[in-house]
């Protein structure tokens, strides 16, 4: 599986974006995916999972309620939808992917064997 992200950019605080992952295999045969990011001198963090049947679903603390993910897997695509960005969500954040059918969604960087390349999310004050 190779992912490709997207949907990056410069915008202000309190914007809105919507990153898209593309998978160039099926993802609808039982892979978990997600997004993480990091931010300049920082370590990288989870964002936001969903398991392989979509009935689940996890997000970090600092954007739950403003970040959506969501996927679809008859265009093995997966998306994340960012409201009232702020500058402290600044990064490049990956889209990742995991074979596995668990039930819940992990948040260990060490679980998804697939990465993609990233996309620069910058936010101004």
């Amino acid at each position: 599986v190779q992912l490709q992200a997207s949907g990056g950019g410069l915008v202000q605080a309190g914007d809105s974006l919507r990153l898209s992952c593309a998978a160039s295999g099926r993802i609808n045969g039982g892979y978990a995916v997600g997004w993480f990011r990091r931010a300049p001198g920082k370590e990288r963090e989870f964002v936001s999972g969903i398991n392989w049947s979509g009935g689940s679903t996890a997000y970090a603390d600092s954007v739950k309620g403003r970040f959506t993910i969501s996927r679809d897997n008859t265009n093995n695509s997966v998306y994340l939808q960012m409201n009232n960005l702020k500058p402290e969500d600044t990064a490049v954040y990956y889209c990742v992917a995991a074979l596995n059918r668990l039930s819940w969604v992990s948040s260990e960087a060490t679980r998804y064997r697939y990465w993609g390349q990233g996309t620069q999310v910058t936010v101004s004050s």
